[in-house]
């Protein structure tokens, strides 16, 4: 029987691979953002969100406002992509890949846990951010390594991280007897099913350049 993809971490290993090769993305520490799989909101394919309060916006002292912490591995998380139920199973190969990078795009160019206010859809016309992903995606998908791309084209139950217990946005100090660290301990591996309409079709396009 052949094994179940993990669908988290071959995004993880794709994130890591887009980042080596577009000097866009130079910015970004794959080993600061965490992959995990959430329910669904509206039409959204997928979010990022900050896991963390910048300094410059921190308010310590008693009421301050403060994120929960997320440590995994070791290292403190600064974003966190929650791919939702379409990017899954209503999605072509291309459009997995587009969506992680449009996910991306949005950090700040300092990644320091915020976004990045230029790239923000209420600031730049969504027309005008979507033909900046597809030309970074690409030249991506041309020097892209079929090993990396494979995953995505995948149709049957997968494994994916997901909350077992899922972080709060934000607390206040003072008044907050919740939990506030979080770890591996509080995720899980669950099964998805990917439903991949002509798996592979249009990552073979791109490659081949037709």
């Amino acid at each position: 029987m052949a094994l179940r993809p993990q669908m988290t971490l071959a995004v993880k290993r794709l994130i890591r691979d887009m980042v080596a090769r577009l000097p866009e993305l130079g910015h970004v520490k794959p080993a600061r953002i965490l992959v995990v799989a959430g329910e669904a909101r509206r039409a959204s394919r997928a979010t990022i969100r900050p896991a963390h309060f910048g300094e410059t916006r921190a308010r310590g002292g008693r009421g301050g406002l403060r994120k929960p912490l997320i440590r995994i591995g070791g290292r403190k998380i600064l974003y966190v992509i929650t791919l939702r139920p379409l990017w899954f199973r209503a999605s072509t190969p291309e459009q997995r890949i587009t969506t992680v990078l449009h996910e991306l795009w949005h950090t700040s160019e300092r990644f320091d846990g915020t976004l990045h206010r230029g790239r923000v859809h209420s600031r730049l016309p969504r027309a005008r951010y979507e033909r900046r992903i597809r030309v970074l995606r690409d030249r991506y998908l041309a020097l892209a390594p079929p090993g990396i791309l494979a995953p995505f084209t995948y149709s049957g139950v997968a494994l994916a991280r997901m909350w077992l217990e899922r972080p709060s946005g934000f607390y206040r100090v003072g008044e907050y007897g919740g939990r506030r660290t979080y770890t591996e301990k509080q995720l899980f591996l669950g099964l998805v099913r990917m439903k991949t309409p002509v798996p592979g079709r249009s990552l073979a396009r791109r490659r081949s350049g037709r």
